[in-house]
């Protein structure tokens, strides 16, 4: 074991400029009621804020010719602002792209299933890449699985539009679908 693999990297935490952390020699202090209370030195800042039973958090560090510190509750603000993000990734809905591959001998019955798969994906709100795959002399019937890729566009057409065209990309033919937006299921 060498001489150092039980020591973990702890991964960076960006400790917040507060308080006593601050470096500059002077700030532009705003009170906790968002008043402009004029430039001083960073002690004194820190001893109105402790005053006031608030702490200094340098807002804007890259100001000049002096930074901007502001007098607040910084557990509440570091509360708020999680909040905030909890509730703006719960809104979020992030876009998969879902693969069906077939081939181009495909039975009925199972080209409907592909159908009916790719009908959930659009109406989930996924993309969907359909994928013909040609091997050997298959490669000699490319029109065989264009056809497929089309007759695939319009039996799915009410839940997603292509993206381009169907397409052959070396030995696979490639289809693309994006989900009509007025079709998603929440």
């Amino acid at each position: 074991m060498a001489r150092f693999e039980r020591f973990e990297r702890r991964p960076y935490r960006e400790i917040p400029n507060i308080n006593e952390r601050i470096r500059a020699k002077e700030v532009r202090l705003i009170s906790e009621a968002g008043e402009m209370m004029g430039v001083m030195p960073t002690y004194q800042a820190v001893q109105i804020a402790k005053e006031r039973g608030y702490d200094l958090v340098l807002v804007s560090a890259q100001d000049q010719p002096t930074p901007v510190a502001k007098i607040m509750d910084y557990g509440k603000f570091k509360f708020e602002t999680e909040k905030k993000a909890r509730e703006a990734k719960k809104k979020q809905h992030v876009v998969d792209v879902k693969e069906i591959k077939m081939s181009y001998k495909i039975e009925k019955h199972d080209y409907l299933v592909n159908v009916r798969k790719a009908e959930r994906f659009l109406t989930h709100g996924d993309k969907v890449k359909v994928t013909v795959a040609l091997r050997g002399r298959e490669m000699e019937h490319k029109n065989l699985a264009m056809d497929l890729l089309g007759r695939f566009v319009q039996d799915t057409a009410q839940w997603g539009v292509p993206e381009k065209p169907p397409k052959m990309e070396g030995k696979i033919a490639l289809l693309i679908l994006n989900p009509i937006p007025h079709t998603h299921k929440k």
